[in-house]
């Protein structure tokens, strides 16, 4: 006798903060995500359960201090196994904290606090900042920003959108051969 397996893209989810009913979008275990007051207006993220915190590829971290606030300004690598493309983004630092890293070391995290669209829905997350240049993905999304919000399907990638567009590059001409004589 085969077990059932239950839905997981069933249309009514019951919510345990509420207990009222309601829909709750399922995402893949790596979908799109956007960081608009950061000026991202898409990268890869993978959905990481196993993760408290968020976490997002950042280099030449600055700190600096304005109106008795401190701030960090950072470069980030948008896209994917592209180290060339880059955008510089600014924001108010929330706290900073100890974070096992991937290597089970400790390490001490600038965190801010910025809005992310996923599925359609904005909402807030504390990111922390790091660098992720050896990992596959520029940006981790921890169970503390999707709790409550998303069912995960782990076998699926991609449920939110299409990709953010594409730069299109110029094509480069193709050279006439240089053996012809005009006549």
């Amino acid at each position: 006798m085969r077990s059932r397996r239950p839905d997981p893209t069933a249309k009514e989810r019951t919510s345990n903060v509420t207990g009222s009913k309601r829909q709750k979008p399922t995402i893949g275990w790596r979908e799109w995500v956007a960081l608009s007051e950061l000026g991202v207006d898409g990268t890869k993220a993978k959905i990481d359960t196993g993760a408290r915190s968020s976490a997002l590829h950042a280099f030449e971290l600055e700190l600096t201090q304005r109106h008795g606030r401190e701030y960090v300004r950072f470069q980030i690598h948008p896209i994917q196994r592209d180290a060339k493309t880059s955008i510089w983004a600014e924001a108010r630092v929330h706290d900073k904290r100890r974070v096992k890293n991937s290597g089970g070391r400790i390490e001490l995290r600038v965190v801010i606090r910025t809005p992310v669209r996923l599925m359609g829905e904005e909402f807030e997350i504390d990111l922390t900042l790091t660098r992720r240049d050896a990992m596959g993905f520029r940006m981790l999304l921890g169970r503390e920003a999707v709790r409550g919000r998303f069912l995960i399907n782990p076998g699926r990638s991609f449920l939110s959108a299409d990709p953010p567009p594409k730069k299109r590059r110029k094509k480069k001409k193709k050279k006439k051969p240089s053996g012809e004589a005009k006549s």
